[in-house]
């Protein structure tokens, strides 16, 4: 597997990293481990994980693989932090980036993933009711005490990206990072992240490469019932990408597969992959073998012709001041 530069750092990832969402609930610990096998003998090194995922579960997993089935050092280990559970009266979920909640949540991970030291943390979303000069200087504490290595944010506007960048990079650690949702039917940062990216020194994390799966083609005909589209966890998830927009989409990767003699999940994962300003791809999987599937993508290179065609028939529209 191609390992790549982060941004401007001196940090390198694997083209590919392996997502979390799904451990220690429906991808039990069993799983994991042999996802995580399946992972490393790929080339792969780059581990995505975050303090809300299964309400701090997929930590504990990780932090159990890392425990007793494989050196901490293996990894490039990335966690995301801003997101807070209230449970007083009604579950709620909001987003929450002060500072005292930022770094509660990074000892809090730490302690769950058994090390003194994360590669990448991430505010996992942007928090309106905080101001973002107090999310940045909660980040530059956390790398100032040797918490974090890097520093980025997730899910968050090109603006705002930007502004964190400026205000990490005033004697700070910089802005190393972003992780955002980038797939063929979610091309929004083309617009604007991906050239501020490119601009001032950033790398771009690509989450749900597949589409929440719609892009594998197990959607054409039928929800199955062991799918994420199923689950009472995930169906939410999934249905924003199952209506009648996308299914022009998901037969252009089937017909492009076809042609290629390769699996819809393989031309869906490396168009992400190599797509212009992507550092790595984020896949995520319920279990060992879809995992394999997404990997196998490994040496497919998509032919010039292929890649415009699908670029063409999923182009977002843009105007001005993009296009001026």
């Amino acid at each position: 597997m191609e390992h790549r530069k982060l941004g401007s750092t001196g940090l390198r990832v694997s083209s590919v990293g392996l997502g979390t969402m799904t451990w220690g609930r429906d991808t039990d610990e069993l799983e994991a481990r042999d996802q995580l096998d399946v992972f490393l003998d790929a080339g792969g090194t780059l581990v995505d994980t975050a303090a809300s995922y299964c309400e701090g579960s997929a930590e504990e997993v990780v932090g159990a693989l890392m425990t007793d089935h494989v050196d901490r050092r293996e990894l490039v280990l990335v966690s995301k932090a801003g997101v807070r559970t209230w449970r007083t009266g009604a579950r709620a979920t909001v987003a929450d980036a002060s500072r005292g909640a930022l770094l509660d949540t990074l000892d809090d991970s730490l302690a769950r993933l058994g090390t003194d030291h994360l590669d990448l943390w991430l505010v996992q979303v942007p928090d309106p009711t905080t101001p973002l000069e107090e999310t940045a200087d909660a980040l530059r504490a956390a790398v100032v005490s040797g918490r974090t290595r890097y520093v980025g944010v997730s899910n968050h506007p090109a603006w705002a990206s930007v502004r964190a960048a400026d205000l990490l990079s005033c004697a700070g650690p910089g802005l190393a990072a972003v992780e955002v949702e980038y797939s063929l039917v979610c091309r929004g940062i083309e617009r604007e992240l991906v050239p501020a990216a490119d601009a001032l020194g950033f790398g771009v994390l690509g989450y749900a490469p597949l589409g929440r799966g719609v892009l594998t083609g197990r959607y054409r005909a039928t929800t199955p019932p062991d799918s994420r589209g199923a689950s009472p966890h995930l169906r939410s998830y999934v249905a924003p990408y199952l209506g009648e927009p996308y299914v022009g989409v998901v037969e252009a990767v089937a017909t492009a597969a076809t042609g290629l003699d390769r699996k819809p999940v393989e031309v869906a994962l490396a168009w992400a992959r190599d797509a212009p300003g992507v550092t790595a791809a984020i896949v995520g999987a319920r279990t060992p073998s879809q995992l394999r599937g997404a990997l196998s993508s490994d040496d497919l290179v998509l032919p010039a012709q292929i890649r415009h065609a699908l670029d063409e028939i999923t182009a977002i529209r843009t105007g001005y001041p993009e296009r001026f």
